[in-house]
């Protein structure tokens, strides 16, 4: 229903009666529009309030077909730092994920850890992935002098090919979990 521009309604204005009918739930169309060239799948969108959105609501409600504006109550280089997040975590997987190298240092690994709130960064060697260090591995480590190659897990590594769905994604992980 369109809705005349010299009209205009609240929430008061409207009452939905539950009743039978013959459209089907999957025959629903309640995407929208937000502009000339985005369409989201549901017509949902946080609020830029610095109590409501930031990098994690951005990721749920993008996951879900909606959209989060980030807001500014923040440095720029904050609102940078949220955004990326945002557009790392692109549909559930990492794209282009942050690495690290094996004779690097796990104190460095922590400070990376911290400062892109994440709790695992690959490690490589060359293009070649060789290990991953998470919380986990670090969590009870005293000497953070170490080089990651001594801290890292190697062993029993689940990757995935390109293209994956992310509920294939999920069934490989959990199938893998140890504990």
């Amino acid at each position: 229903m369109k809705i005349p521009p010299e009209e205009a309604y609240s929430f008061d204005d409207v009452l939905l009666i539950p009743n039978y009918s013959d459209v089907l739930p999957n025959d629903v169309n309640i995407s929208t529009r937000l502009t000339k060239n985005l369409t989201l799948n549901i017509p949902i969108v946080s609020a830029a309030m610095d109590t409501v959105t930031e990098a994690r609501v951005s990721i749920s409600m993008a996951r879900e077909g909606g959209i989060g504006f980030i807001h500014r109550n923040m440095s720029v280089k904050s609102q940078v730092r949220e955004v990326n997040k945002v557009k790392k975590s692109e549909s559930g997987m990492i794209i282009d994920p942050v690495t690290i190298h094996p004779d690097q240092r796990a104190h460095e690994v922590l400070d990376l850890m911290e400062q892109l709130c994440i709790s695992g960064v690959p490690v490589i060697k060359g293009a070649k992935l060789i290990g991953i260090v998470t919380n986990r591995d670090l969590r009870f480590e005293t000497d953070l002098e170490k080089r990651v190659s001594e801290v890292m897990t190697k062993e029993n590594l689940i990757t995935v090919s390109e293209g994956i769905t992310l509920e294939e994604s999920k069934k490989l992980s959990n199938a893998g979990r140890t504990g």
